[in-house]
């Protein structure tokens, strides 16, 4: 099983995205969060977060590159119980057990989209708003002989 965490380059994010998501951190697409945006809410710093932002499953900040890396089963667990929690806290999900589903869904999708890709591919997000709402693309860099292993952390126990 793969899933993605956040990787920095630099120290870019932290001065384009509000809240910016924590190296290491597991992230997944987080487009949800956009899907009753309009134009006017598209400014500043919310617009990059709309544009090129992951979502970071513990600080629910945001990142632009994610790498792609092993995840443990008892891991995803413990994200999709926290992620339905999230959707309880901020989105009015009537309780954990309703949300459980929907949390589940969209790490599903973000595991989908790693099972593509060998370990330490870098991915990025693309969004733009379209008539029909949000629309969502992606792109992979593939590791490199340089070894992207020394920005992705993994995990093993």
């Amino acid at each position: 099983m793969k899933l993605a965490r956040a990787i920095h380059f630099d120290e870019s994010d932290t001065r384009v995205y509000a809240n910016p998501a924590r190296t290491g951190e597991w992230c997944i697409s987080g487009g949800f969060e956009f899907s009753n945006w309009g134009e006017a809410d598209l400014t500043g710093k919310a617009r990059q977060a709309f544009a090129n932002g992951w979502l970071g499953l513990e600080t629910g900040g945001r990142v632009t590159f994610v790498a792609v890396t092993k995840i443990e089963p008892h891991e995803l667990d413990a994200l999709t119980k926290s992620l339905a929690q999230h959707f309880v806290d901020y989105y009015g999900a009537p309780d954990l057990q309703a949300a459980l589903p929907v949390a589940a869904d969209e790490i599903a999708h973000m595991q989908d989209l790693c099972d593509d890709h060998a370990s330490n591919t870098v991915l990025t997000v693309m969004r733009e708003l379209t008539d029909a709402g949000v629309r969502e693309g992606y792109s992979a860099i593939e590791a490199q002989a340089a070894g992207l292993d020394q920005f992705a952390i993994h995990v093993s126990e």
